[in-house]
């Protein structure tokens, strides 16, 4: 069965939380988002193997190498995110999607609008941060 979401469409409070709807809603824009960062990494490693000059000059090739790092990085992030959008499919496939996964209760559609890869909601991420920021061993 195929759903069809119109192109203005956002999810409200007034329907009901995670219905065929929003899943799809959410299922489109967690594809478009992979896609978005798979043509990126695309273009970053065709920049890479472009730069494979070496430069004549040692502040060039200095700062030449700090490109390629900070590509290489910027690629890195890009590939744990994709694996992140790859989980949140997964979720909507299982059904679990949109429920925080420590208390079970829905996570708000404001913040899966802005991070739709949420795994936790608002108060169970706070909860997580202030954990990690007292068993930071410094």
């Amino acid at each position: 069965m195929t759903i069809t979401v119109p192109p203005d469409y956002r999810p409200t409070e007034k329907e009901p939380f995670m219905n065929p709807k929003q899943l799809e809603y959410f299922r489109r824009k967690l594809i478009n988002w992979r896609g978005e960062l798979l043509k990126e990494s695309e273009e970053t490693l065709e920049s890479l193997q472009e730069g494979g000059l070496q430069e004549p000059d040692l502040a060039d090739r200095a700062s030449a190498e700090m490109e390629r790092a900070l590509e290489l990085r910027t690629r890195d992030r890009a590939r744990k995110l994709i694996a992140k959008i790859d989980a949140a499919l997964a979720r909507i496939e299982d059904g679990s999607y949109g429920y925080c996964e420590e208390t079970g209760e829905p996570i708000s559609l404001k913040r899966l609008e802005a991070r739709p890869i949420a795994t936790l909601s608002v108060e169970a991420q706070e909860r997580h941060e202030r954990m990690e920021r007292t068993h930071r061993s410094d």
